[in-house]
């Protein structure tokens, strides 16, 4: 299960929005073997498609090395679908080789009365793809990292 705060999830819907009509693409950094998507990066997709991604290599060879620096791993890579459904192509697929990564996929195309911008609904998913597998995995969005859910009942000592 990929659990995401609010925050980060706004984060990475506005930044496809934005991108939009070209794919988007970026990291959500977090402490080595925590799980936990913490530090947003959104990315510049080198190839300025509306079918493909890219990361520019200087800017991810930059990005490894900081996240070694800073003891993170990729918890996070996402990118965006602008015509078809949030799913991995077979070239996501392929291309995909970060084993304990959460590839997160977000669609504004349009899909029913929703277009995936401007205050819409998007497909947001989140998969893991290991050796060519994919699985899809429950998101499960928290307004916080420090309660994990919004409480139904405090008590106060």
């Amino acid at each position: 299960m990929l659990r995401i705060d609010r925050a980060t999830y706004d984060a990475i819907v506005a930044h496809v929005r934005e991108d939009h009509p070209d794919e988007a693409c970026g990291v959500v950094a977090g402490p080595e073997g925590s799980d936990r998507p913490e530090r947003f990066l959104p990315m510049l997709n080198a190839a300025r498609s509306p079918t493909f991604y890219e990361f520019d290599s200087g800017d991810l060879l930059k990005l490894y090395r900081e996240m070694d620096d800073r003891d993170e791993e990729p918890v996070v890579i996402y990118h965006s679908h602008t015509a078809t459904e949030a799913h991995p192509s077979r070239t996501d697929i392929s291309y995909a080789s970060e084993p304990n990564a959460h590839y997160v996929l977000v669609s504004t195309r349009h899909h029913g009365n929703q277009t995936g911008l401007a205050g819409d609904d998007v497909e947001f998913r989140s998969f893991r793809i290991v050796d060519g597998e994919v699985s899809e995995e429950e998101v499960e969005i928290v307004e916080s990292y420090l309660f994990g859910h919004s409480p139904t009942t405090v008590v106060y000592d």
